[in-house]
């Protein structure tokens, strides 16, 4: 579960750091549209979620009431 912000992290570094000029900066940026398009990228994204949710679930009926809600959005 923690490899998601890892690598999110680190395409935002890559991509603030990169040397190779506007070029790949376009390049990578046209690669993130169509990846955070891509349905199966939505579908993962969804179950990653759906199983998030479901241990938050877990651990609050295991701590009981004093458990604070965090889903409230």
């Amino acid at each position: 579960m923690a490899k998601l912000p890892f690598l999110l992290g680190f395409g935002a570094g890559y991509v603030l750091g990169a040397r190779a000029g506007r070029e790949r900066y376009e390049q990578i940026r046209r690669a993130w549209a169509r990846a955070k398009d891509d349905p199966r990228l939505q579908s993962v994204a969804g179950m990653a979620q759906a199983r998030a949710d479901d241990a938050l679930a877990s651990v609050r009926t295991k701590m009981g009431s004093d458990a604070p809600d965090t889903t409230a959005r």
